[in-house]
């Protein structure tokens, strides 16, 4: 049987711990039998994980006996792992162990040295802070999860779900993977990645002298904006305005504009029952053609697609 093993990292977020406890321990195999025995193991008999504290039964040595091993987030990603924790992840990396993340995870297995030179994923607001501490590692925060064979990372909160159906799907196959996406009354496969998920913004919280044009442009964004509107409205040059973006959010003055009207479009397929095309012009874009375009090449899926997945959730 295969044998999975998840890390009562300390200050672990519950949900990350949680989700491949229940995922992994419900399935089942064509005959009934369980597809995986599901271990938790830690350095110590008893974990703090936010608000709760939870009893460990197994120690590290369990690592040993694993075929995968899980990481869980931890609340704050920026705390050193404790070094038996990234020891037991190097020796069972090296003796060729699966080893999969969850959520921010992904930071204990770059400091395990297990991500240099590989493309991995993160919660998206915990990307840009990843990329900058481990530089060695290719950031992508627009999928939701990634599988470069030995080593597997995913995105924050339910990406952990879709890692572990993948996963099922990877050993076992699409049928026992279906069976545990319903009993987790989950999509086996979803749509898109995080980038539907994310919006225009400094979400490493970085201090920026650009917030008065920001709250400009989301009154404004429905107008039809040149770049030179924007330097006005911040009393730059459009020179200026063009270093400072590219400085303080990484992309340039359009670029944030398309985003913010790409959010609020997102807010009306929310809410409303408006087609595409009244949304599209509503919010500033010149055409529903380019409208699609630009949205699906900021959330990787279409407009339809987006209000599928989450109008019954708004409401």
């Amino acid at each position: 049987m295969h044998t999975v093993v998840v890390l009562a990292v300390p200050d672990a977020i519950v949900f990350d711990l949680a989700t491949p406890i229940e995922v992994f321990g419900r399935a089942r195999l064509p005959g009934g039998q369980p597809a995986y025995r599901v271990l938790v193991a830690g350095s110590e008999p008893e974990v703090a994980a936010g608000p709760v504290r939870l009893g460990v039964d197994d120690g590290l040595e369990t690592v040993d006996r694993a075929d995968t091993i899980v990481v869980p987030g931890r609340t704050n990603p920026e705390l050193e792992t404790p070094a038996e924790f990234v020891s037991a992840l190097r020796k069972a990396f090296a003796n060729g162990t699966r080893v999969a993340s969850i959520c921010v995870g992904t930071f204990t297995l770059a400091e395990a040295g297990l991500l240099d030179g590989l493309r991995a994923t993160t919660h998206w607001r915990a990307a840009s802070l990843l990329r900058r501490k481990y530089p060695t590692v290719e950031v992508d925060p627009d999928v939701l999860y990634i599988d470069n064979g030995q080593v597997l990372t995913s995105a924050g909160a339910t990406a952990g779900i879709d890692l572990c159906l993948y996963l099922i799907r990877r050993d076992y196959g699409a049928a026992v993977a279906a069976d545990a996406a319903r009993l987790a009354v989950a999509p086996l496969h979803r749509s898109g990645g995080q980038a539907q998920f994310r919006m225009p913004s400094l979400s490493d919280g970085t201090a920026t002298s650009l917030e008065h044009v920001f709250a400009w442009l989301e009154e404004n964004a429905h107008r039809e904006l040149t770049l030179a509107d924007i330097a006005a409205a911040a009393h730059v040059s459009v020179r200026t305005l063009s270093r400072r973006f590219q400085q303080e959010a990484g992309c340039t003055p359009l670029e944030w504009l398309i985003g913010v009207r790409v959010r609020h479009a997102q807010e009306l397929l929310e809410s409303t029952d408006h087609p595409v095309e009244r949304i599209a012009a509503q919010v500033g874009f010149p055409s529903s053609s380019n409208f699609r375009a630009r949205f699906r090449a900021y959330t990787t899926v279409s407009p339809s697609a987006y209000r599928a997945t989450f109008r019954s959730t708004s409401r």
